[in-house]
């Protein structure tokens, strides 16, 4: 199917599936942003909601020729922004006039600091009694923990999958993104879907819990109920302890990553690699007998891959039909035809006029299609614009909605 025919019965009145919708965003650092920035590429109107002047985000490098950090403008696209100090009673005042107009509220603070400013989920719902409140935290709302704070890595660390991550014969190391945060701020964009589905066919709104360490816990592939059963769970490295060959394989040029799942596979292989005695041999024959003697067929492997480029493997492979890939760094990979194919870094004019390219919605939507709609705003840049019919006092932002 070509892209044309996938959207071919596209509208563009709407902003995407979830148009209509209003999201307020009282959001920091990635967890909340993310959650909040996923509503948004699916076409809610997100709000965000931040301090005076706020400098949150702005964290080197620049995205080069834009002066605009990385951090704010990949996450905070498709949302506009109003300027209100919610510790103060003006502040307070124009974040509810704004809950009353909204479905969905997100935030990511520590447990209570919400109710402390008296914004919380009891003070939203008191003027908007069907409100989605999304709460996202290192340790969830209650439980021995949830007051302690809480960021990325350490939710990583605590959940066991830093433990699990590494060479078999190497420390613990933590993901190269921020995959705690990621997975907290997918769970609670779902969330709040799963919250406004029940909205909307009971009349009820709820509060909504999410823990970076709960999602990990969750999305850990099973995992935890070994463990809690008292079964080893080993540090694979590379490899997958349930199939074999399944690693990363240095060829004349780089490396690829081969992974040969079924029987039938493994003798496709043996015969791309022109050892087709090792199809049905003892040690080789199933998967079972591949892992007990995984170090005999790595080097089979290996010694193949070795004596190719990269590009002879992945043909030779790709032809008998075995699941591999070069292993690329980044930059490699946002050149790949196919990634442009697919559309998923978009030039995006910037707030200041610069142009980046940015990382695009990543579900394709045939009917209602997705986009980059907006850059990240300036700080309270739609403050006048969201806030005005409010008759909220210049004091409620400081007067100031200039941003950076």
């Amino acid at each position: 199917m070509d892209e044309a025919r996938f959207h071919g019965e596209a509208r563009f009145d709407r902003d995407g599936p979830l148009h209509g919708v209003v999201v307020l965003d009282v959001t920091t650092a990635w967890s909340g942003p993310m959650a909040t920035c996923v509503l948004a590429d699916l076409g809610a109107d997100v709000v965000r909601v931040e301090m005076p002047g706020n400098r949150d985000g702005q964290i080197p490098p620049d995205i080069p020729g834009t002066g605009l950090s990385w951090f704010r403008e990949t996450v905070n696209r498709n949302k506009r922004s109003v300027a209100a100090d919610l510790r103060t009673d003006e502040g307070r005042d124009a974040f509810l006039y704004l809950v009353r107009r909204a479905d969905v509220v997100v935030e990511n603070f520590r447990p209570g600091t919400m109710d402390v400013w008296r914004v919380g989920y009891d003070d939203c719902r008191a003027v908007k009694d069907d409100i989605v409140f999304v709460s996202i935290s290192g340790w969830g709302q209650y439980g021995p923990a949830c007051d302690r704070p809480g960021y990325d890595p350490a939710a990583q660390a605590a959940s066991g999958w830093m433990a699990l991550n590494g060479e078999p014969d190497g420390g613990p190391v933590k993901a190269p993104t921020f995959l705690a945060d990621d997975l907290a701020g997918l769970h609670a964009a779902l969330g709040a879907l799963a919250a406004l589905r029940h909205r909307d066919a009971c009349g009820e709104g709820q509060h909504v819990d999410v823990s970076l360490l709960d999602c990990l816990l969750f999305q850990a592939d099973g995992l935890p109920t070994l463990a809690a059963c008292g079964l080893p769970v080993r540090r694979g490295g590379n490899e997958l302890e349930v199939v074999a060959p399944a690693n990363v394989y240095a060829c004349a040029d780089g490396p690829v990553y081969v992974t040969v799942a079924l029987d039938r596979h493994w003798r496709a292989l043996a015969g791309a690699m022109g050892r087709p005695e090792l199809a049905r041999a003892p040690g080789f024959a199933t998967n079972g007998e591949r892992c007990a003697n995984r170090q005999a067929v790595n080097a089979v492997v290996a010694d193949w891959c070795a004596a190719r480029t990269r590009a002879e493997v992945i043909a030779r492979l790709e032809e008998a039909g075995i699941t591999v890939a070069a292993v690329r760094t980044l930059h490699e990979a946002v050149v790949d035809p196919h990634v442009q194919a697919r559309r998923m870094l978009v030039p995006t004019v910037l707030s200041n006029g610069t142009v980046a390219p940015l990382v695009a919605p990543p579900v394709k939507f045939s009917r209602t299609p997705t986009s980059i709609r907006r850059p990240a705003p300036v700080p309270g840049a739609h403050t006048d614009e969201l806030l005005g019919a409010a008759a909220v006092s210049a004091a409620a932002t400081d007067g100031d909605t200039r941003g950076d």
